[in-house]
């Protein structure tokens, strides 16, 4: 019998494994193993390590296809053996390690044109992946946000389907957030972040840097709102699954994702982590954004309340809010409605921008 962190592991996040694109029976023999929270990230390492072994021999076959596929499989084990897995930080940073180096093997086969992205920020680096779609000289782009377990190797799949139409990605390991968080905490004024990638990319001929838009998931999705109020480069945003103030949500919150955030923050116990949850706020925010918003919520998400995506609706002055009644956190269990949605009202606003 699993434990509770265990079982709630499961309860909250099955669906976004296998929309990121962990294979379900992988799911269900890893997770069936786990009885203690403890074992997670073992198990999960475990599985990671058939997939790369699987990427290693296909490669000494010359199957690249075959290679860069497992070598995807391997790096979101590895990711999701760490996601909110806060007991020992030693072997978090050797899964993240294991999940970074196996997305860039990954590249090399499937991406050969994808870049790994090093910015200065204040006085460390923030990274990020940059990909391009095929066939177009200066397409415009888009902004990947992750909320507060997820990274830029959680988003491969994301990222294809916004190529697969015409839009370069890049997904960034803001501050608190992948390797950017090794040296960083997490900043309720996320809009520095995306400021100093915008800076970083200026005048680069193979992107339409007129024409961007901000996409963020689960906390990203109040990063993504933030970023546009004070960012006037970004030209359409839409946010999914985010809240409106994160500290408002802390006491539904499930305690991993609690003593995530304590260890993300800085703070030194859960008093000071919540205080810290209550920046997050977009009161006096969401009235700056001028741009046309999409505003994506499953009613039936149990971290954030759907009331927080009403609330964010309702005070952006150009804002659209769509609710799925059958969705959950982030739409993960309907990913066949929010994605198509999603990246083609993207598409469609930045093909407006003049």
């Amino acid at each position: 019998m699993p434990d509770a962190r265990v079982q709630a592991a499961i309860d909250n996040w099955a669906p976004r494994f296998t929309t990121q694109g962990v294979d379900y029976n992988d799911f269900a023999r890893t997770t069936r193993a786990i009885e203690r929270w403890d074992q997670w990230l073992d198990a999960w390492c475990a599985t990671g390590d058939v997939h790369a072994q699987l990427a290693r021999e296909a490669e000494t076959q010359g199957r690249s296809l075959s290679a860069g596929e497992a070598w995807v499989r391997a790096a979101l084990c590895y990711h999701f053996a760490k996601f909110v897995w806060m007991v020992d930080m030693a072997k978090y940073r050797a899964a993240a390690d294991k999940a970074v180096m196996s997305l860039y093997a990954a590249h090399k086969h499937l991406d050969p044109s994808a870049e790994r992205l090093e910015i200065p920020f204040e006085g460390t680096t923030m990274v990020a992946n940059l990909r391009r779609p095929a066939g177009s000289d200066r397409p415009p782009l888009v902004l990947l946000l992750p909320g507060l377990d997820s990274t830029k190797e959680e988003f491969f799949n994301w990222e294809n389907v916004f190529l697969q139409r015409g839009m370069a990605t890049v997904s960034l390991d803001g501050p608190g957030q992948g390797e950017t968080g090794y040296a960083t905490h997490i900043h309720p004024d996320y809009e520095v972040a995306v400021a100093a990638l915008l800076d970083a990319l200026e005048g680069r001929p193979d992107l339409d840097l007129n024409r961007v838009g901000a996409v963020g998931v689960s906390m990203g999705g109040y990063y993504a709102p933030r970023a546009a109020a004070f960012e006037p480069r970004i030209k359409a945003v839409a946010p999914i699954g985010g809240p409106f103030n994160f500290g408002q949500c802390w006491e539904q919150l499930p305690p991993l994702t609690r003593e995530t955030f304590v260890h993300h923050s800085g703070s030194k116990d859960e008093a000071e982590g919540r205080a810290k949850a209550l920046q997050l706020d977009l009161d006096g925010v969401a009235q700056r954004i001028k741009q046309p918003m999409l505003v994506v919520f499953g009613k039936l998400d149990r971290l954030i309340p759907w009331q927080q995506a009403e609330h964010l609706a309702a005070a952006a002055p150009n804002a659209e809010l769509v609710m799925y009644p059958d969705g959950n956190h982030v739409c993960n269990n309907i990913p066949y409605k929010y994605r198509p949605l999603v990246s083609d009202w993207i598409k469609e606003q930045l093909a407006h921008v003049g």
